[in-house]
């Protein structure tokens, strides 16, 4: 590897020193983090931008006791989700069908059913005011029970709709016959947030003053908690949890300020809020669930005195729900009684018991990856051979392009996965398609890779973004039964599905339709909870096709040696592969500069605009807001007078949590900001501008994920090494199409990261429902 004119060549060392170990949890405002802000404040809702809701890109360890990528949503005013509304439970007793009668898969289901209908049931027989943690009447009552209604599907949520305006979008009719043009997407729609009454928030202000906690939460909370926040915080201080960025220390405070010696460690809401706390913070990190031991010890570390009955309450109000992983699945009450209760040991008989973990979840993941797994069972029996695919898998580009054109012919769901340039095959796979006549669509993460598939397959309208596909905004719509009009969906960017929008898409697939996933296993995980491609991956409940196609040239090659723990130099004979060493954060942030401004265009002709920087974290001395502050006064400079950006500013759009769009600044008015997203209008409300809007010369490798430049910058500051692993390295070094800058100033810890620290676990239950479920012959 080699320098670029005017930069000191370097090398990457490949060697471990003895006794190494593993960094320290990191911070998550940057190279040194770890935990949500602690700011109750609105600066707090809204710390920073990440298309991903991530805290910095670093892993982090959860006070739970689980791991897993750092995943945040401070800066879109999410917190994983809505806190649970009186969502269904576990921990009951049922009468579980017998082994014999059901498989595995069946009766899993059933008891889970169950118990849940089981706890719905003993809920329903209380009288009086809903409960939650403490009595509720008039109208916040009547808003729980509303909710609850609808979550247990007794009534339809346009119930509850004032008008017929607010009632969700009809679903779009079926596409036009073949044959004609395809329509034009319409422009992208900024989200609009609802916005509560003035009195409702002024009442909440009320409560917040009173309590000691900053006014700032007042819209915040009533967005979160409804228009009968105010009731809710002052019957239960504890609620104040649901919101981003507060903490327990925050909420006791705000509790005994409104209780006075009424409240104490052990009160039933405080313990129940807590639970939920601790499960939407690991969902922040990729969890579906956690170990309800760890879930016990973080408790207890809050002063809870009985851990043991604050799970139990936690189960019985439907805060939580209660599974058992490796115990036989008719009894599924064998962890927890009737009343949450762990039960005594069981006689064996003199024979060891089968080990059993006890994890715990909120309804919401669960009921996701529940309604997944039977999605992705009825997609796999579903399919039938129809077309004749022979000659089309004769005429593919490749041997592996070949393997899975002859896979998908014959199978409902089959996972490919490969590298860069292992996207052809999927592409060869839709033109096939296509030339047979059936409906077939490619999906990207991002719109750069719907733009790079269209040009692979040869046909604009042959690829879409997932979420302009889930939206309605781009695609062939919906058919009369509601279902996606398609025969066959290729998802790329596979790892980037979380297990919510994975149930929602397959939700929307009719019976017959051929899925494909494909995708690069090496890279980062989705910004939501869960980890559906690798699960999917692991059960090996369907075909799976690997690439045999390597990535080509020195990133290529380089990339491919960290994705199997090795970081090697590599011969880069046209300086696509840089090293550039610096001593501190400071001189890190000068090299950046000019390797964007000057060098990387002078040598490869590669315009500013199409270089990306990419950092560990958002913070510290070398983070994006940094970066891009430095960047903005070399690339663009000016005072900001559009809340902080000028026309020409390269941006970051979070629609949604999870999604992050680039863009430019064209203008502002008084509708808000107007950007051009890949040649897409968008115009941002004045009012969402800080909280979805960030500079994005500089991204952290979560935003970067789905996306590619012709050349990449990837900097990696002292104060960064804690942040480091091989799923990051593999995911940032990747992001160049031609050229690679390294600022590099970690030393060992980079090789280090690359040998040692892979990609950190994440508790999830689609795997297990996964290999219970039956399904046809699945691959060996």
């Amino acid at each position: 590897m080699t320098a670029l004119p005017g930069e000191t060549p370097g090398t990457v060392g490949t060697d471990t020193p003895q006794g190494a170990e593993p960094p320290a949890a990191t911070d998550a405002e940057g190279p040194a983090h770890a935990e949500a802000p602690d700011a109750t404040g609105a600066e707090a809702e809204a710390e920073e931008v990440d298309g991903t809701g991530e805290a910095g890109d670093a892993e982090e360890t959860t006070e739970a006791g689980g791991t897993g990528d750092a995943q945040e949503a401070g800066e879109t005013g999410e917190a994983g989700g809505d806190a649970p509304a009186g969502g269904a439970s576990t921990g009951g007793e049922t009468d579980a069908p017998t082994a014999a009668a059901l498989s595995e898969a069946q009766a899993e289901l059933a008891a889970q059913r169950a118990l849940r209908e089981k706890i719905a049931k003993r809920k329903a027989e209380k009288e009086g005011p809903v409960a939650a943690g403490t009595k509720l009447s008039g109208s916040a009552a009547d808003l729980l029970a509303a909710v609850r209604a609808v979550e247990s599907g007794e009534k339809a949520g346009t119930e509850f709709f004032d008008s017929p305006a607010a009632a969700p979008a009809p679903r779009r009719a079926a596409p036009a016959p073949a044959g004609q043009p395809p329509r034009p997407a319409p422009a992208q729609a900024a989200p609009v947030d609802r916005t509560a009454s003035p009195e409702a928030v002024d009442a909440v202000r009320a409560v917040l003053t009173e309590g000691g906690a900053p006014e700032a939460l007042a819209l915040p909370a009533t967005g979160t908690l409804g228009e009968q926040a105010a009731e809710l915080l002052r019957a239960d201080p504890w609620q104040l949890l649901a919101l981003p960025g507060v903490r327990p220390e925050q909420a006791d405070g705000f509790a005994r300020a409104l209780l006075g010696a009424a409240c104490g460690p052990d009160d039933g809401r405080r313990t129940a809020a807590l639970v939920g706390w601790l499960l939407e913070r690991a969902a922040l990190q990729g969890h579906t669930a956690l170990d309800a031991e760890a879930v016990r010890a973080a408790l207890a570390e809050r002063a809870v005195s009985d851990p043991e009955e604050a799970v139990r309450n936690a189960v019985e109000e439907g805060v939580a729900l209660v599974f058992q992983e490796g115990t036989d699945p008719t009894e599924p009450d064998a962890a927890y009684e009737e009343d949450g209760e762990a039960p005594a040991e069981a006689e064996t008989g003199g024979e060891a018991p089968e080990p059993v973990q006890v994890l715990l979840g909120l309804d919401r993941y669960a009921l996701a990856e529940e309604s997944l797994a039977d999605g992705l069972a009825r997609l796999m029996n579903a399919c039938e051979k129809g077309a004749d695919w022979a000659e089309a898998a004769a005429a593919a580009p490749s041997p592996s392009a070949v393997e899975l054109i002859r896979t998908a012919a014959t199978a409902g769901l089959v996972a490919h996965s490969g590298g860069e340039a292992a996207r052809a095959e999927p592409a060869a796979l839709i033109a096939a398609a296509r030339g047979l006549g059936l409906r077939a669509l490619g999906a990207t993460h991002s719109a750069d890779g719907r733009r790079r598939l269209a040009e692979a397959v040869g046909a604009p309208d042959a690829a879409v973004t997932l979420a302009g596909l889930l939206s309605g905004t781009e695609g062939p719509g919906r058919d009369e039964d509601g279902a996606l009009a398609l025969d066959l969906l290729v998802v790329l960017d596979a790892p980037q599905l979380d297990v919510e929008g994975a149930a929602v898409l397959v939700e929307a697939l009719a019976d017959g339709v051929r899925l494909v996933l494909s995708g690069d296993p090496g890279v980062l995980g989705s910004a939501g909870a869960g980890r559906v491609f690798a699960d999917v991956l692991a059960a090996r409940a369907c075909p799976q096709v690997v690439s045999r196609t390597p990535d080509p040239g020195p990133i290529g090659e380089l990339v491919s040696g960290i994705g199997i723990g090795e970081l090697t130099q590599v011969e880069a004979p046209g300086k696509e592969v840089v090293i550039v060493p610096v001593r501190d954060a400071g001189e890190a942030v000068h090299r950046t500069v000019q390797l964007v401004a000057d060098s990387v265009p002078r040598a490869f002709s590669i315009p500013a605009g199409d270089t990306q920087v990419i950092t560990v974290g958002h913070g510290g001395a070398a983070g994006t807001r940094v970066l891009n502050e430095a960047l903005k006064q070399r690339l663009n400079p000016g005072p900001g007078r559009f809340g902080g950006f000028d026309p020409g500013d390269r941006v970051i759009h979070v629609p949604a949590p999870g999604r992050a769009v680039p863009g430019v600044v064209r203008s502002a008015d008084s509708e808000g900001l107007h950007l051009d997203c890949g040649g897409v209008p968008v115009v941002v409300p004045q009012e969402r501008v800080e909280s979805a809007v960030r500079h994005g010369w500089a991204l952290s490798a979560h935003q970067a994920a789905g996306m590619r430049w012709p050349a990449a910058v990837v900097v990696l500051p002292g104060d960064a090494a804690a942040g480091l692993s091989r799923p990051w390295v593999y995911t940032a070094f990747g992001r160049g199409e031609r050229h690679l800058s390294v600022v590099h100033g970690v030393d060992q810890a980079l090789p280090h990261a690359v040998a040692q620290i892979p990609a950190q676990e994440r508790t999830t239950r689609l795997r297990t429902l996964l290999e219970a479920l039956p399904t046809p012959d699945a691959a060996s």
